[in-house]
């Protein structure tokens, strides 16, 4: 599989309520070069993270220990700017599995579903919910239900819905990507062929 099946995922999430986050931000282009998905964590937000002598920022979210999970809750405009699939890659090689905003770029919601992050737009009025949960404990757990599309603050119960593509939701699911999913369907395939050659 291409990565982890998702289904339910209920972690702590760590709050950045900064609008227009674009990728590169996310993931500097100077460290593009790699073309294989490993290594880019040690790399996300970079310029957030560090000084320029490597030090850890500590004023950066990341570099808090009170804030953790699998879970990043964004400000408005999630991923804008460059195409560059690459920013998908840093937020899952960090080790987050799903991002919440109120917006997201287009073409980064795409690159995340390609490689198994689940984008889940909220409405601004439930994006500030979480991050006033957040704030109030770090602690606090977020729910996200991919099979029924919901997310929900577990202290308070309060949910909210979202949208996704059906194709992108059921290769979620089950762990593929685009490859594992057409080899999930070679014997429809040789089937469908051999019935032409008849």
């Amino acid at each position: 599989m291409a990565y982890d099946k998702f289904n339910i995922l209920k972690s702590t999430a760590v709050p950045l309520p900064l609008e227009n986050v674009d990728t590169d931000q996310i993931i500097p282009a100077r460290f593009l070069k790699a073309t294989e998905r490993k290594g880019f964590g040690d790399n996300l937000f970079r310029d957030w993270r560090y000084n320029v002598d490597n030090t850890p920022k500590e004023s950066f979210v990341l570099n808090n220990p009170i804030y953790s999970g699998k879970i990043l809750v964004g400000g408005k405009n999630f991923g804008s700017g460059s195409s560059r699939e690459h920013a998908a890659w840093a937020v899952y090689d960090y080790g987050f599995r799903c991002v919440v905003s109120s917006f997201f770029a287009d073409i980064f919601r795409n690159n995340c579903l390609n490689v198994g992050v689940l984008p889940v737009q909220v409405s601004a009025e439930f994006s500030e919910k979480i991050f006033s949960a957040i704030y109030d404990n770090s602690n606090t757990e977020i729910e996200v239900n991919l099979e029924k599309q919901t997310i929900t603050i577990l202290s308070t119960g309060e949910q909210d819905t979202f949208d996704i593509n059906s194709y992108k939701k059921d290769n979620m699911l089950n762990g593929f990507d685009d490859i594992d999913y057409l080899q999930s369907m070679k014997g429809e395939i040789e089937t469908f062929a051999n019935d032409l050659m008849l």
